[in-house]
């Protein structure tokens, strides 16, 4: 046994050093891969940025492309007035107007100086009327002054490159889409080259599109107004002229007012109520040119984009074309990206926007997230703020790899320990079997010998007192039972053991069935000398197995006996009595007691205070063994109490049955 468990010991050692050496390899291995690993983060956060940039800007175009047309005039009529009727039936132009809700301000968050460009080429803007407020504070002039900016910047550099000429040249014919040129896309360097050379350098980058601020699979806007309204919106926006022309444009308002009205009428019957508007998704321009949104001084050069992005939008009514849109606010949407990258980055990150060209590349960056928006690239780098953490983080591993195998190999030392333990315990086990087998035969051996020594006298009728007889005969009874005794705990530990004891759990009085089993062993504990006294409690009726019961109060006794055969007083006490819920039977004796360390042990089978060969009492070890699976088949315990002045109370509780 002790041979096979060495060589086991052995292999198993040899296995967990031959794992120790894998675990060591393995952090190599792991060192290896946290960089790739980190660039996996990197590109998560990358990829988070983008849908949450992608989102903010799928928002704000929703909200732009859902916009009223009126929105971008400075005066428009509502929606909802009631035409006004003369008392011809024909409706009146002179509807009233309202101011757009986008004057007073230039910003709407993304969208920087809102315009509508003409048929004519002129442009108008929700803040034209401004000049004509009176009495203007210093916010109205600082507004009129901007205002001013955008619409010069509008003409000078936007117009020019949607025509390739001048403003004044700009003719109807201009928005139709095949006589538009091109807008001029900034310098930048392709995402696929730029990605190339970036991971040429040692460094990861990729190309995360973002085509919210295009126009594809976006569908345009068709809408019924009605005639009168669209008519009145014409007439109201009036492109803004300088102070010296503005009594000059109100007359010829109100003269074109009165030709209109009055060419309205032959005409009306041929016209519908309502005319068809029409509004295209917005498409991105980026032109060159010094005016930049937060910025005036600023060079194009310096744009992230390398000039300015325009979002425009074409509006048809009937056969009337023109444009619609705003600056794309370079610096909020920056701002957006960084504020997005700020929510995103992971612990050891840090970041920085650049052009999407090869210059705008830096050195130090762990990973390039080039955000493509189509017409212009902004390069996202992701650095760590603290390149030497793999190397802390190496070396913490390491630490926790080590505290980890000594930890295993305490663990493995102690199973084996316990495995060690649990082979000696089984031997011992082994043992204690030899001994109840040794047990066993003697104590049957000696009720056999008397029975037979007693029956051969009895037979030859050597015994010649009636009195001897008597007594002959009581000694063949007492030995029968205890053969009987022993025999029939050898059978019910064998049932416990193989799960076929069965229990007849029946309504009785426990007092009288305790009472019947001390009258029945009190001749055998007067041969030894000893004297029973009985302390019944008031129990109330209760449902308990009576041959259980029996057998508990017959091994209390028997062990009372044997170990407290050299007391000076021997007397054994038996009570009864109820606590809480339990029914308690207690068998005192005044004997030596039990010390504290073995009144767990006792209870196990096959148990014995002292080794076979020098034990001076007799038994198998199963009695008490018996009285506690006896105890638990009623729900119970059994437990020890030291009694006064010495000896040992064995209370076992049983629980109620009613």
């Amino acid at each position: 046994m002790y041979k096979r468990l060495i060589i086991l010991s052995i292999i198993i050692l040899a296995a967990l050093c031959g794992l120790a050496w894998l675990g060591y390899h393995s952090i190599r291995i792991r060192e290896q891969g946290l960089q790739g690993a980190r660039l996996g983060e990197f590109a998560a956060v990358a990829e988070q940025i983008r849908q949450d940039v992608t989102r903010t800007l799928d928002e704000f175009m929703k909200t732009e492309q859902n916009r009223p047309y009126t929105d971008y005039q400075y005066y428009f009529v509502p929606e909802n007035v009631a035409p006004n009727q003369q008392s011809t039936g024909w409706p009146s132009p002179q509807l009233p107007v309202l101011r757009s809700p986008l004057a007073g301000r230039l910003e709407q968050g993304l969208a920087y100086g809102n315009f509508q460009i003409e048929p004519d080429g002129s442009v108008i803007t929700p803040n034209d009327n401004v000049d004509q407020i009176q009495d203007l504070n210093d916010s109205d002039n600082e507004l009129y002054a901007e205002a001013l900016l955008n619409r010069q910047n509008i003409r000078d550099n936007l117009l020019p490159a949607l025509r390739g000429t001048t403003p004044g040249s700009l003719k109807m014919n201009l928005y139709n889409r095949n006589n538009i040129s091109p807008p001029k896309e900034p310098a930048t360097i392709e995402p696929e080259q730029f990605a190339k050379e970036t991971t040429q350098k040692g460094k990861l980058s990729q190309n995360y599109p973002i085509e919210s601020l295009q126009s594809k699979g976006q569908k345009a806007q068709v809408l019924r107004q009605r005639r009168d309204v669209v008519e009145q919106n014409i007439i109201s926006n009036v492109p803004a002229q300088p102070q010296q022309q503005i009594q000059q444009a109100q007359t010829q308002s109100e003269q074109a007012a009165d030709q209109l009205q009055q060419q309205a009428l032959p005409a009306i019957e041929g016209q519908t109520e309502t005319v068809q508007v029409r509004i295209e998704p917005f498409f991105p321009v980026v032109v060159p040119g010094k005016f930049n949104v937060g910025d005036t001084a600023s060079q194009p050069e310096e744009s992230v984009f390398g000039g300015q992005v325009f979002l425009l939008r074409y509006v048809q009514i009937e056969d009337r074309h023109f444009l619609q849109g705003f600056q794309l606010n370079e610096k909020k949407l920056i701002e957006q990206i960084e504020e997005s990258a700020s929510r995103f980055v992971r612990k050891g990150m840090s970041f920085d926007l650049s052009q999407g060209n090869t210059a705008g590349y830096n050195e130090d960056a762990a990973y390039a997230a080039i955000l493509n928006f189509g017409f212009g690239d902004l390069v996202l780098n992701l650095k760590e703020i603290d390149p030497g953490w793999i190397g802390r983080e190496i070396h913490r591993l390491r630490l926790w790899y080590f505290g980890i195998v000594a930890i295993v190999f305490a663990a493995v030392t102690l199973g084996l320990a316990s495995l060690w333990q649990n082979v000696a315990a089984q031997i011992r086990l082994a043992q204690k079997k030899d001994d109840f087998i040794s047990a066993v035969s003697h104590e049957l051996r000696t009720p056999l010998t008397s029975i037979r020594m007693y029956a051969e006298m009895l037979e030859k009728n050597w015994v010649k007192s009636p009195d001897k007889a008597v007594e002959y005969y009581s000694n063949l009874r007492q030995e029968s039972e205890r053969l009987s005794r022993l025999i029939e705990n050898v059978l019910d530990f064998s049932r416990i053991q193989k799960g076929r004891k069965k229990y007849a759990f029946n309504a009785g009085d426990i007092n009288k069935c305790v009472s019947d089993v001390v009258e029945m062993m009190r001749p055998y504990a007067v041969l030894k000398g000893f004297s029973i006294q009985t302390e019944p409690g008031q129990i109330e009726q209760a449902t308990f197995d009576a041959d259980a019961v029996t057998q508990i109060v017959v091994n209390l006794l028997d062990n009372a006996i044997k170990y407290a055969r050299d007391a000076e007083d021997k007397t054994i006490i038996v009570r009864t009595k109820t606590e809480g819920n339990y029914t308690v039977i207690e068998v005192e004796d005044h004997g030596p007691g039990v010390p504290h360390r073995q009144r767990n042990k006792i209870f196990e089978q096959f148990y014995r205070p002292a080794a076979e060969a020098t034990r001076e009492t007799t038994g198998t070890g199963l009695g008490l063994a018996l009285v506690k699976r006896f105890a638990e088949a009623h729900n119970g315990f059994v437990e020890i109490v030291s009694a006064k002045p010495t000896g040992a109370i064995f209370k076992v509780a049983l629980a109620t049955r009613i």
